[in-house]
């Protein structure tokens, strides 16, 4: 019999896919563990295996289609023992149904001890279906029934699947909202004095405002429509949350790294052998590590249902890398451990896997705090947009020698004079409801002191 392989949990958070290449043809035999299809999610691409042998009798995707997990790609025939089972209205062994050998042991519906002792038939066939309590990744259900469970407000991780492959139908959405609202008005309403209620605080969280619809530009011009696709979604996406969630407030500040560009100058050729790239970025990132410890807000989250700070004790640095694709942030993980030379090796590694569209989920996720670097490209100044859910992000913009004004403490050196420096323009854009502008101050102070003085940024690693 046939069997249909749908798209599977490709990781925390990734509920769709977009087909990039089909590595199969209808009437192939594929082996259990062969890549038949490459999608890219909004994290990175990903090569999905047949999860059994057998033959490819038809194919539902087409490349760049945009598939929801638990969607069905493939349908295989002839599927051998040890793959996914043939028949879509069994579960698989694991996830709660009986194997072949206990289903034959088990009682049926309707034979003798077929309900435990002390349990009616009625209560054995309201309770959840095994397995479903502890039900983890995303739920395999179509966008309408997604859609439906978002207006009646419907878990559905709590949800009993009665469609193909434990997929969660329309109608098990509704039932389970009728038989959730009844339970809830025949539960029990705790007492006033058992119960008291805490004070209601004011909410956190921004208001989101829907966009008017877009005019016909048509009527002045021709135009072109480009799809809004894999990662370039998903940015807009994400750009749009953290604007929406995150009051944004940009400090600026100027740092003098003439001392600290001498000494990367003398060093560069020795972390060069050892296959790094001594970069201002790299730098920077040992700069912030600093910092962050020094002020921990900045290295921190806003829960606003909670109305807690979630201040972390770990720095895993985010880096902007700027791809085909689009802009990408791989994280490097506990930067603080980290030598200089170790952080160039693998802030130049990390970069070329991105740019090359082989970074992993494990490279992209887990950010703390995130680094952007326009500079090899141009420019004065900007403002970043904050990597939501963080609290902050440091841009750097294009170092230059210009003329500055240096005046000395004492005798002559009072005197002021102008020499060329190298400067080096920062923003810092943080989330003004975990600090405030005084606190932002004091952080790029600390960044920036670290960044005049190599022997203070030597000192802290």
């Amino acid at each position: 019999m046939a069997q249909q392989f749908e798209l599977p949990d490709l990781g925390e958070g990734i509920h769709e896919a977009e087909i990039v290449d089909i590595l199969v043809s209808e009437g192939d035999e594929v082996e259990e563990g062969q890549e038949v299809l490459t999608v890219e999610t909004d994290k990175a691409t990903v090569d999905i295996p047949s999860p059994t042998t057998a033959t490819v009798q038809e194919i539902h995707v087409e490349p760049d289609q945009l598939v929801q997990v638990g969607d069905v790609l493939i349908t295989f025939s002839g599927a051998q023992a040890g793959g996914e089972p043939e028949h879509k209205d069994e579960a698989p062994e694991g996830e709660g149904a009986p194997s072949q050998k206990e289903e034959s042991a088990a009682p049926r519906e309707g034979q003798e001890g077929a309900a435990p002792s002390g349990e009616t038939e009625e209560q054995r066939r309201e309770a959840p279906a095994p397995g479903n309590e502890h039900r983890q990744g995303p739920v395999p259900a179509s966008p309408s029934t997604r859609r439906l469970a978002r207006e009646l407000e419907v878990d559905l991780q709590a949800v009993s699947p009665s469609g193909p492959g434990g997929r969660v139908t329309a109608q098990d959405v509704r039932a389970f909202a009728e038989t959730g609202s009844e339970a809830a008005r025949r539960a029990p309403k705790p007492s006033a004095e058992a119960a008291p209620q805490r004070p209601q605080r004011a909410s956190v969280r921004p208001s989101e405002i829907s966009a008017p619809a877009l005019p016909d530009f048509t009527q002045w011009g021709p135009v072109e429509r480009v799809p809004l696709r894999s990662i370039r979604r998903t940015i807009a996406q994400r750009m749009a949350r953290a604007w929406s969630q995150v009051p944004h407030v940009s400090h600026q500040d100027v740092a003098d790294i003439t001392q600290l560009e001498e000494l990367r100058q003398r060093c560069r050729q020795r972390v060069e052998e050892q296959g790094g790239q001594l970069t201002l970025t790299a730098l920077a990132m040992k700069a912030a590590v600093a910092a962050l410890k020094e002020h921990p807000r900045f290295n921190a989250s806003l829960d606003p249902d909670a109305q807690e700070i979630i201040l972390k004790s770990y720095y895993h640095l985010g880096v902007a890398v700027d791809t085909e694709q689009g802009l990408i942030v791989p994280v490097i993980r506990n930067a603080d451990r980290k030598s200089l030379t170790e952080l160039s090796i693998e802030l130049a590694e990390l970069a070329e896997r991105t740019r090359q569209g082989q970074a992993t989920l494990e490279d992209l996720q887990g950010g703390t705090f995130t680094i952007t670097n326009v500079g090899p490209i141009g420019g004065t100044a900007f403002s970043p947009i904050i990597n939501y859910p963080q609290a902050a992000i440091l841009g750097m913009a294009r170092a230059r020698w210009q003329p500055a004004v240096l005046q000395g403490d004492e005798g002559e050196d009072q005197v002021p004079r102008i020499e060329p420096r190298y400067l080096l323009p920062l923003v810092l854009t943080f989330d003004h409801r975990i600090v405030d502008g005084a606190d932002a101050a004091r952080f790029m102070r600390s960044i920036v002191s670290m960044l005049e003085d190599p022997d203070k940024l030597l000192l802290s690693l």
